[in-house]
């Protein structure tokens, strides 16, 4: 039975809290980005490398197993971090989506707004004392962004995880995840795929 009410204004609105023990949405994107920053990183010095001394055997084998040493500690380091974080949010990302016609709204609710601001302001800190940019541009950014709008004319394509609650709008700068419960997640698929083109 579907639990997704349609407001006076047009607007369906829900209330869907992710289990961040149990769901790994969040986990799997975190750890996509920064095995991206790795390869980004890995791929930069292969090419000075190259540039410099030209191109040999030995380099790609040393790059592997850097690369594979610094992939292992970032994907802990990142496991430690997401288990923290999921700590301090008390085990759940509680998020407002608000859709109509042209488009859908994922807020971060109140109470969880000032705990992920916190822990955004810890970052831009410990990005600052350690003058790492790329920390304290992820710390500012989590600091101040609590909601994500996906304009449905503009989503270039969708990815679909049912078995996860999740349906993934990819626009060309921005990337929003919409969660739906079991009972309205057919509904809420439906409702987006009818309005992107």
């Amino acid at each position: 039975m579907q639990t997704i009410e349609r407001g006076k204004d047009g607007v369906y609105r829900w209330v869907y809290e992710l289990n961040l023990y149990t769901n790994p949405t969040i986990f799997l994107l975190v750890s996509k980005i920064f095995l991206g920053i790795a390869v980004a990183i890995n791929i930069f010095i292969l090419l000075l490398d190259v540039i410099e001394n030209g191109f040999r055997l030995e380099l790609l084998e040393d790059l592997a197993f850097g690369f594979a040493c610094f992939v292992v500690g970032m994907l802990l380091l990142t496991a430690v971090g997401y288990l923290v974080y999921a700590f301090i949010m008390g085990g759940k990302y509680c998020v407002l989506f608000e859709m109509d016609e042209q488009g859908v709204k994922h807020t971060q609710l109140p109470h969880q707004i000032k705990k992920a601001q916190a822990i955004g302001i810890l970052a831009l800190l410990a990005g600052a004392s350690a003058g790492n940019l790329t920390t304290m541009g992820s710390g500012l950014l989590a600091a101040s962004r609590s909601s994500t709008y996906s304009r449905f004319r503009d989503v270039k394509s969708i990815e679909v995880l049912r078995s996860r609650n999740v349906i993934k709008l990819n626009e060309p700068m921005n990337y929003n995840q919409v969660y739906a419960a079991d009972e309205d997640f057919a509904f809420v698929l439906d409702f987006i795929q009818a309005r992107v083109k």
